[in-house]
């Protein structure tokens, strides 16, 4: 009799463990869930597709991948890849490896690579070398946002006109009552931090003047950036539309929840999809 009481007890347990593991779940913006195949259906209809990371979410990372493969499949040549990871004035060194001018340990030494490269853009990269795709190194260099951090847009405005060549045109238009740009004023505690979201509006100017730049019409742009830049189409995505309204934009946003079941109240809005990971899932850094 204790035998059986022990087996029973024991298939209760592994019955509550051996539920089909999910590594993500996708949500649309209301909360209610939807699947990997709308989400790229969605995406292959759009002028630009702004996939908000967590930079450090190997799934993340990995649907990346995913979602370019696939919409290659569906447009080929007709693909446009841009990343934040890559900055403006690397965007010469960048070509010339894509074009095979300069082999890999000379365009690592020549660009500012993120720690993480290798492991979560580089396949992104490769991929657009493969297939002869063009992408595009977008953001400010990390100095000029520096320098807009320490001492506000006034900082950058004497810069030689060399250096202004890799960033959106000055003055940036500058929303401070944005959500994002607010949160992250607050997050600050008014500590010193003024300078803060107009560092990061330098950078979501800059990379939205670079993807137009490179956008062409009849064309997808696939943008990698974290997801602060792109949440509740605001960052890239407002500027983009104060310069070109008409154009049709999805938004992926990344999160980490203990449950996939349903999305946590707080991230409704942030996306038009939200991939929902769990939060036990080992990070990549």
């Amino acid at each position: 009799m204790k035998h059986i009481t022990f087996i029973f007890i024991l298939l209760i347990h592994l019955n509550g463990r051996a539920q089909e593991p999910k590594a993500f779940q996708i949500f649309k913006s209301n909360g209610r869930k939807t699947t990997y195949k709308k989400l790229l259906k969605k995406a292959a209809k759009a002028d630009m597709v702004f996939f908000g990371e967590e930079h450090d979410n190997p799934v993340a990372h990995w649907l990346e991948l995913c979602l370019t493969k696939d919409l290659f499949q569906k447009s080929g040549k007709d693909l446009i890849l841009g990343a934040e990871m890559l900055e403006a004035d690397n965007q010469t060194a960048l070509d010339e490896y894509l074009n095979d001018k300069i082999d890999y340990k000379t365009f690592k030494k020549q660009t500012r690579l993120w720690n993480n490269y290798k492991t979560d853009y580089k396949p992104l990269v490769e991929f657009a070398k493969k297939h002869h795709l063009p992408f595009i190194a977008t953001n400010v260099p990390r100095r000029y946002a520096s320098k807009v951090y320490h001492g506000g847009f006034i900082a950058v405005d004497t810069l030689k006109k060399s250096d202004k060549q890799w960033m959106a045109p000055l003055p940036i238009k500058y929303k401070s009552d944005l959500s994002q740009y607010k949160k992250m004023l607050n997050m600050m505690g008014g500590h010193g931090g003024e300078n803060l979201p107009k560092a990061q509006a330098l950078k979501d100017a800059t990379m939205a003047y670079n993807i137009l730049r490179h956008y062409q019409k009849g064309k997808h742009f696939i943008h990698y950036n974290g997801s602060y830049h792109s949440n509740f189409h605001q960052g890239i995505v407002w500027y983009i539309k104060q310069k070109n309204p008409d154009l049709k934009i999805i938004t992926i946003d990344v999160e980490t929840q203990k449950n996939l079941k349903k999305l946590n109240p707080k991230h409704i809005g942030k996306a038009d999809f939200i991939i929902v990971v769990p939060a036990d899932f080992p990070r990549s850094y």
